[in-house]
């Protein structure tokens, strides 16, 4: 499945939602883009900030390899073409955190060219966004309006931080899809190392285009490629994360079918997101690329790749998420959406492989998925910061796989080793844990349990299902300890089930 039009109902008939997105992502770098300055988060403002960053005269700008590098590899994880020639170019803007009065980006002649993204939503379906181009440019700086009444502050660290400015198609067609592509973005760009996607730090934002349309009208400019089958679309500037991103396309897409069924026009403009109130705002009215006045930078000469450079960018990809979550499916058995779970981070994937590595994986998967996952969750916690390691995870399903202790046992185990840094065997051999697999030992208990409930076990030989009471209170008296299997085996010989 490619695409899914999302519908909103309107006074005048049916309406569709289509979106395109503008991605900044922080290049994975220690330098800038153009000068040798630091870009680690959190440094005391204007800490950061060579002569180049703060457009001293005279000072010249030098490519980062290191950022071109990260470029291609991005452009290469998204199967899109690379370009061997492109260039640098002058975008003017005036605003105060800019020193220099222009943001250096790339306009005619980007880095990476069209490619594509396969995308998957929470139901576990998949739908594919084309990608327009990447291109490379500085950051601005960062202006501060709430430390004086009177003055605004400006920070110039991240003035000339690389960005990577990856432009989709308008291929996505509701708020839930626009949250997933950006969520499969940020994936990819951690698996390659590329970027860090820390949304919260800046180190991902999107810019999304919204427009609104009849059904039947997109259908026509994706058969055309032309734009005058889709509605006037406003931009959303800097919105930061999934939620806000699916929350701004809802509301903006709902406010313009409300203007238009209402006899009013939309003006191409500009929005922001208010995350407290829900809704967007007009920020001014949206500029064209002959309002930058782009020109060719006269600072930087065409930037050319070298030979070979590609294809050895090339082979050191690492598996992608995609590719991870077929082989999680087909070599080790595991369900689709377990797969997905698990392949959609690179910390996650690496986490699980580590503890599967010769145990069940389905097993694992499932103690990872579940019983992990939900305990880091409900302490606030990422897989990297894992009291339990995958090592112990690992042990504790293989003590379970081995039938040394059952499930719930591992539960009460798993709850020891939880920041102990204990090995689960030991746990279980010093405090007795081991599971009774002495099939005498659990016939004993039945049949006092038989001999003291005499009427539960004749009510089983007619509601069969009713053996569930007993095999609880088999547990209950052994701890937890005895094993399922012969419990349930020794019951059902016993109660003639």
């Amino acid at each position: 499945m490619t695409e899914a039009a999302y519908t909103l109902p309107g006074a005048t008939g049916e309406w569709e939602i289509v979106v395109g997105m503008e991605i900044h992502a922080q290049v994975a770098s220690e330098a800038k883009l153009f000068s040798a300055a630091a870009t680690a988060y959190g440094a005391p403002p204007n800490t950061q900030v060579s002569l180049v960053d703060a457009a001293m005269p005279g000072m010249l700008p030098v490519i980062n390899r290191a950022c071109v590098e990260q470029a291609v590899r991005t452009g290469l994880g998204l199967k899109a073409k690379i370009n061997r020639v492109s260039r640098f170019d002058r975008k003017n803007y005036f605003y105060p955190d800019l020193p220099q009065g222009y943001q250096i980006s790339q306009f005619q002649h980007p880095i990476v060219g069209e490619g594509e993204l396969e995308c998957e939503r929470d139901d576990g379906s998949r739908f594919t966004v084309g990608i327009e181009r990447l291109h490379l440019e500085q950051d601005a700086g960062k202006s501060i309006h709430d430390l004086d009444p009177k003055y605004t502050y400006v920070d110039l660290n991240r003035s000339g931080v690389a960005l990577m400015e990856i432009v989709s198609k308008p291929h996505i067609r509701s708020p839930g899809d626009g949250a997933a592509y950006v969520k499969t973005m940020r994936a990819i760009l951690r698996y390659l190392g590329t970027c860090g996607g820390d949304m919260e730090k800046g180190q991902m934002r999107a810019d999304v285009n919204i427009s609104v349309c009849r059904p039947g009208a997109y259908e026509k400019f994706r058969e055309s490629g032309d734009f005058k089958h889709l509605g006037t679309r406003c931009e959303v500037k800097n919105v930061n994360s999934l939620r806000f991103i699916a929350q701004a396309i809802e509301y903006e897409a709902r406010r313009q079918i409300g203007i238009i069924e209402d006899g009013g026009v939309i003006d191409q403009e500009t929005r922001l997101f208010d995350a407290d109130k829900g809704v967007t705002r007009a920020m001014r009215s949206k500029e064209e690329a002959h309002d930058y006045r782009y020109f060719p930078d006269p600072d930087l000469i065409p930037l050319e790749l070298e030979d070979g450079l590609v294809e050895r960018i090339r082979a050191s990809l690492p598996e992608l998420p995609a590719e991870k979550r077929a082989r999680f499916a087909a070599e080790l058995g595991l369900s689709d959406y377990d797969a997905s779970v698990l392949a959609s981070d690179r910390d996650r994937a690496a986490f699980f492989e580590a503890a599967a590595k010769g145990r069940d994986a389905k097993l694992v998967a499932n103690w990872v998925n579940n019983e992990l996952f939900g305990r880091l969750n409900k302490e606030g916690l990422e897989i990297t910061e894992s009291p339990v390691s995958a090592a112990q995870i690992g042990e504790l399903t293989g003590l379970i796989s081995d039938g040394v202790i059952t499930g719930k046992i591992a539960k009460e185990v798993f709850e020891i080793i939880w920041g102990s840094g204990e090995s689960p065997a030991k746990v279980v051999e010093e405090r007795g844990l081991k599971q009774v697999t002495d099939t005498g030992a659990i016939e004993k208990v039945i049949d006092e349990l038989i001999a003291a409930n005499p009427d539960q076990a004749v009510q089983v030989k007619e509601k069969p299902k009713a053996m569930g009471w007993f095999v609880g209170q088999v547990m209950q008296a052994t701890k937890g300890k005895a094993n399922p299997q012969a419990v349930n085996e020794i019951l059902r010989k016993k109660l003639g089930v």
